[in-house]
């Protein structure tokens, strides 16, 4: 239960780019959270429509921040955290509602352990609420050639939620749809890289956090639900893109150069196969993006080589990943793991 002014504040960041329902939606939902001592500030990234000048008025307690120019959900995050007054910060996507009671078990797992960096909740699929949701769905984890996934969600297959991964457990990523991190830490990691833009940056941010000794953790009593897609659509090239070339930018600057080498020819020769399928299955534009993150690696050296030398310099902790979740998933047809 909510301990009223006496418990920390929290600022909650959610970075807008259009969509005036899911973000009112949002932010009624956040009305009913029994958590009160909450500052809630969101970022309009240049949006195209409407939204914010609409939604504004509705919600006085809410503090609306402008960017002349999108700066993306990493740099979107960053910049409303430089405004932000809590001990703590939720990072939290705009698509989201969320269980009356979800703050306060996050608060209470952090307190419980000072090693802890972030909690994630669990989170559901809006539009059905018995599965778990793509993005984050009990807890993220990562294999070694950084394809990430999750306690109830590998690639594209999603669980119904029975209860089999309420267990609050350490993790390897919290989902950025929605997490609870400490304002020092975030600040000493220097927030989210920002040239990632969007997709796999609360990864990249977690595993800093952990080679720097932090630990991160879900806590499944803890509930929201998420609609997914709504400001970058599944079936966008451009998700494609980010994606594939923002996981091959965390296996050549987060993992020891030995086995950043190592791990590379294999996982281009599985992207090679990732593009053939793509062409075959007449999805272009999908495939054309592999490539174009392929370029972007070959021209953009010297940020690799850069960002290599920033993390390793501050790694304090070596630790090994799931071995290889494609073989699992598509050789051994492994869907889940239900010892996670």
């Amino acid at each position: 239960m909510d301990r009223g002014m006496n418990s920390p504040l929290i600022s909650i960041l959610i970075p807008h780019y259009g969509g005036e329902k899911i973000l009112q939606d949002c932010l009624d939902s956040l009305k009913s959270t029994d958590y009160s001592n909450l500052e809630i500030l969101v970022l309009d990234n240049n949006s195209s429509d409407d939204s914010i000048k609409n939604i504004q008025p509705k919600f006085p307690n809410v503090k609306f921040i402008k960017s002349e120019y999108n700066r993306g959900f990493a740099g979107g995050c960053n910049f409303l955290a430089t405004h932000a007054n809590g001990k703590y910060l939720i990072i939290l996507n705009n698509d989201t509602i969320h269980e009356k009671n979800w703050i306060t078990p996050l608060i209470e797992r952090m307190e419980k352990n000072k090693n802890i960096s972030s909690v994630q909740p669990k989170i559901k699929n809006h539009a059905n609420k018995t599965y778990f949701d793509h993005a984050g769905a009990s807890g993220g984890f990562m294999d070694k050639y950084c394809f990430p996934f999750a306690r109830g969600r590998i690639f594209n297959t999603i669980e119904k939620d029975d209860g089999q991964y309420d267990n609050a457990c350490q993790i390897f990523w919290a989902s950025g749809t929605a997490f609870l991190t400490k304002k020092s830490i975030f600040k000493k990691v220097g927030g989210f890289d920002e040239k990632l833009f969007a997709h796999m940056e609360e990864i990249d941010y977690h595993w800093k956090c952990q080679l720097q000794g932090h630990e991160v953790w879900v806590e499944p009593s803890s509930t929201i639900y998420h609609h997914g897609g709504k400001t970058l659509s599944p079936m966008s090239p451009k998700k494609t893109y980010l994606n594939y070339r923002n996981s091959l930018i965390l296996l050549l600057t987060n993992h020891p150069l030995n086995i950043s080498i190592k791990l590379f020819f294999p996982r281009i020769i599985m992207e090679v196969i990732s593009f053939i399928r793509e062409m075959i299955l007449l999805r272009w534009g999908h495939g054309f993006s592999i490539i174009k993150s392929w370029i972007w690696i070959m021209f953009n050296l010297s940020f690799i080589l850069s960002r290599r030398k920033n993390i390793i310099n501050k790694n304090k902790l070596n630790f090994s990943l799931h071995k290889n979740i494609i073989l699992d998933y598509y050789i051994k047809r492994k869907k889940k793991y239900s010892n996670l």
